[in-house]
């Protein structure tokens, strides 16, 4: 059977007040019972241990507790228990644990049951990679339906999900021809600049400038398959609205949050056009 798509009737009627976005209230239950779920089922055996009828606590990879573990690499008190606290979270509490369970979720692959007392399973091997992929899966689910809408990237860190529509822009590779350095690293990095969690206006402003810094470092070769309007017009809006230069002259009184976020996806939309277009030149020579 395949996955269903399409919102249930009252979402797409728009008669259900939870159709638009996920207050923070119903965002930390959900993660909550996501938590319990992949707890019973051990994902977070490896690295915090279990409790043994026998043997008492048997540590696991961390040699912490969640506890311990939380305060070394959180820097944070009161967040556990978890099913006791996190009525209690704030939005950056709950987001730095999303990120934190992430690092630390495993699949468990062999291991005995430990029947005494219905202890249960205590597992010896684990699949990292796969149980952080399913970790993220579960819950990009519940980020995307969060106020503006998140996600948890592969490499582990919370992202603002793309504007609507844009989503394959920010996923698109660049050509292979791309150099990796002074381009497709450049723009990695830029992207991630301006997608990270309450990433700052100046955050943003600066992503957008090292976007055009990239177009910059292709001018040159940019001028054999841009006419030389074009070619002026790609960098009117970072030397005339503050974004790269800085002088009298230039527009500064606009609205900064959805010109900076025009502006970032127009320019990551250009190199890809350029580098594509150089690339199919750089072919028919």
């Amino acid at each position: 059977m395949a996955e269903r798509t399409k919102p249930y009737y009252s979402v797409r009627m728009g008669k259900n007040p939870l159709t638009d976005r996920f207050d923070l209230a119903t965002l930390r239950g959900m993660f909550c019972g996501l938590f319990v779920e992949l707890e019973k089922k051990c994902y977070f055996q490896e690295s915090f241990g279990y409790q043994c009828v026998d043997e008492g606590y048997v540590p696991g990879t961390q040699r912490h507790d969640l506890a311990g573990v939380l305060l070394l690499d959180l820097r944070k008190t009161d967040l556990t228990p978890f099913r006791e606290k996190i009525g209690n979270y704030t939005e950056e509490d709950l987001f730095d644990m999303t990120e934190f369970l992430h690092e630390h979720c495993s699949k468990p692959n062999t291991g005995k049951y430990h029947e005494y007392c219905g202890c249960g399973w205590h597992y010896s091997t684990f699949q990292r990679e796969i149980g952080q992929a399913e970790y993220r899966e579960q819950v990009n689910k519940i980020l995307a339906l969060y106020e503006c809408g998140y996600e948890l990237s592969k490499e582990g860190e919370i992202l603002a999900l793309a504007e609507d529509g844009l989503g394959t822009l920010l996923e698109a590779p660049l050509p292979s021809s791309a150099d990796p350095e002074s381009i497709a690293g450049r723009v990695a990095a830029a992207t991630l600049k301006f997608r990270r969690y309450r990433s700052s206006e100046e955050e943003r402003r600066d992503a957008v400038r090292d976007l055009a810094d990239v177009l910059e470092y292709l001018r040159t070769e940019l001028k054999t398959v841009f006419d030389k309007q074009d070619e002026a017009d790609l960098f009117n809006l970072a030397n005339n609205f503050g974004i790269r230069h800085h002088n009298s002259k230039q527009k500064t009184q606009y609205d900064k949050p959805i010109w900076y976020s025009w502006m970032f996806y127009y320019y990551l939309a250009t190199i890809h056009a350029a580098t594509r277009l150089l690339e199919k030149a750089e072919i028919k020579q």
